[in-house]
């Protein structure tokens, strides 16, 4: 999952070590599993609390009695927030994060270990089976988006609605973009090297010698709008999210940090309906 949120920016991962890794397990969160619990906490970074999950909600405007599938779901801290009479199942295919959130959130819903890219094949879940989906921050670790959103499109009701909160995909390449400082306009600027073209990028988020790998997909915008589409779903609403003012930098450079983050979105929150003929 996109979970690797640090202080000065967030596709910059926090150097700790993790547990050992699984090869079995490609994709999954595992191999790192003991560094993001300690970091990420109970309730989410502060990249979660001020800015992902305040949109997230927003935009799944949840009403009491619906049912809430978290894909990708971590540790769960999305349940830490959910409003009252929500129901929630968690899936994620790490068995690690999986078993620490049946551990911390006991009473806030189901947690089950799938692969979000096989939804149809994990036990305890069935067509249709909820309200609303989500992924906060983890369909860009999961691989191709066409087989992850054809599963939340399997799981969600005819009337129902799929959220996705990624990492801006024109702004945030894994590896391909970054920030740069021009010391003349003493300007903070974005560098985007590719986008257009699809990628799997192995990251290392633990420390140096220490065992532990996860992979970042990256996707155009494109590969999104129109793998919904596809499955008979349309956008319906599309927020860009600028890390500045909830996020504020101090230093010598706050000010033009503040105003490169301030214009250029860190996430990019959808929500995409069924069509309906007319």
């Amino acid at each position: 999952m996109e979970r690797h949120l640090c202080q000065r920016d967030p596709l910059k991962r926090l150097r700790t070590a993790g547990d050992q890794p699984r090869a079995d397990l490609d994709t999954s969160w595992d191999p790192v599993a003991a560094w993001y619990k300690r970091w990420v906490g109970k309730e989410g970074s502060e990249y979660h609390r001020k800015l992902a999950i305040p949109a997230v909600l927003d935009l799944l405007d949840l009403r009491p009695g619906e049912t809430l599938l978290d894909i990708g779901c971590g540790t769960g801290v999305l349940s830490t927030h959910l409003p009252p009479q929500i129901s929630y199942i968690g899936v994620d295919l790490s068995p690690r994060l999986i078993a620490y959130a049946r551990a911390v959130h006991k009473r806030a819903g189901r947690f089950l270990v799938g692969d979000a890219r096989k939804l149809q094949q994990v036990p305890g879940l069935d067509r249709s089976i909820a309200d609303a989906a989500v992924f906060l921050l983890s369909l860009q670790d999961m691989g191709p988006p066409e087989p992850v959103l054809a599963g939340a499109a399997w799981a969600v009701k005819e009337t129902g609605r799929i959220v996705a909160l990624m990492f801006h995909p024109c702004f945030r390449v894994p590896r391909q973009s970054g920030w740069g400082w021009d010391d003349q306009r003493k300007l903070q600027y974005r560098r985007v090297d590719s986008y257009l073209s699809p990628m799997a990028v192995p990251v290392r988020p633990v420390a140096r010698g220490q065992p532990g790998a996860i992979k970042s997909f990256h996707a155009p915008l494109q590969d999104y709008v129109n793998g919904l589409a596809k499955l008979g779903l349309v956008i319906d609403r599309l927020v860009e999210i600028p890390a500045y003012p909830g996020v504020k930098r101090t230093g010598p450079n706050a000010k033009a940090e503040n105003r490169a983050n301030s214009e250029i979105p860190l996430f990019l929150g959808l929500r995409a309906r069924r069509l309906r003929p007319s």
